[in-house]
């Protein structure tokens, strides 16, 4: 059980204390009321009193732990780094084959030297990154992060249903952690790499409190979520301070295909004049009527 599971538990306890603490003195009340004596009955009903008014108190204790109990607890009580586990996808067994001819052993040279397989490095800035370093506050050795939750829900803690596989698509992502021993206005980073190449970071001065939770987001468009095995890893100045790692698997959606209307200007005819020289002026047509003499 986690501080924030015993934090509710505890908080359930004291609301039942709070709810038989008002009825107990409901009944004590309602029975000072059949007494005789005047000063017994006092003293039983003042006893009625008290009772419901520590089961209020209780009541309101009970509702101030949920929101202000954790971030005293991580004061006492730091979260301890985790160790991230690699989600692994199970192959589905197929069936084997057996041949009918069985083939003669062979022998297999066995290497003299075995080579030891080296631990892998621990993850370092990228030196693009590190120069756009602003913060001049030294980093605190024992700043601790936990394991990093992997939720669509929203960045409150605890995460809402996490999960370490995801199916497109996967929309907005928030990883939510929890961490002590900060110093405010030291550089904070985050870096989101799939299969080993950056895709996304921020890197900014650290504006939270010494201890508590907090997340980091990703929200970009719907096909760039590709799938394989993304890690988010968290720094604290140039040290490496936690992490988490999460699987992306469909395909993403294919963006649909804008339509920009272009307006092409028809061509224009233009009409070229074409001089005509002047008729010439029409000739005048004498005719002549013939006369006819008389002898």
């Amino acid at each position: 059980m986690d501080i924030h599971t015993g934090i509710i538990a505890f908080a359930v306890l004291v609301a039942i204390g709070a709810y038989l603490s008002m009825r107990s003195g409901i009944r004590t009340i309602q029975f000072s009321r059949q007494m005789t004596f005047y000063r017994l009955r006092r003293a039983r009903a003042a006893s009625g009193w008290r009772m419901i008014g520590f089961g209020f108190l209780l009541l309101i204790f009970a509702a101030w732990l949920p929101f202000y109990a954790p971030p005293l607890d991580y004061q006492y009580f730091p979260p301890s780094s985790t160790p991230t586990l690699t989600p692994t996808i199970t192959l589905t067994p197929t069936i084997t084959l057996t041949p009918m001819s069985t083939e003669p052993p062979t022998f297999t040279s066995t290497p003299l030297v075995t080579d030891t397989p080296t631990t892998s490095p621990t993850p370092s800035l990228p030196l693009g990154i590190e120069a756009q370093i602003t913060s001049v506050v030294t980093p605190n050795p024992d700043a601790v992060f936990s394991e990093i939750n992997f939720t669509t829900f929203g960045g409150e803690y605890p995460a809402v249903d996490p999960q370490t596989v995801f199916q497109n698509p996967v929309g907005h992502l928030w990883g939510v952690y929890s961490y002590d021993n900060m110093i405010p206005g030291v550089q904070w980073t985050a870096l989101w790499l799939r299969d080993g190449r950056l895709v996304r970071y921020e890197t900014k001065p650290w504006d939270g409190a010494t201890g508590g939770y907090g997340n980091t987001d990703w929200n970009p468009k719907p096909e760039e979520w590709l799938p394989g095995a993304y890690e988010v890893q968290l720094f604290v100045g140039l040290d490496w301070r936690g992490g988490g790692r999460f699987i992306v698997q469909g395909d993403p959606p294919t963006p649909m295909p804008t339509m920009t209307a272009s307006l092409t200007p028809s061509p224009t005819t233009t009409q070229t004049p074409t001089l005509v020289p002047p008729l010439p002026p029409a000739a005048a047509t004498q005719t002549q009527i013939p006369t006819t003499g008389t002898p």
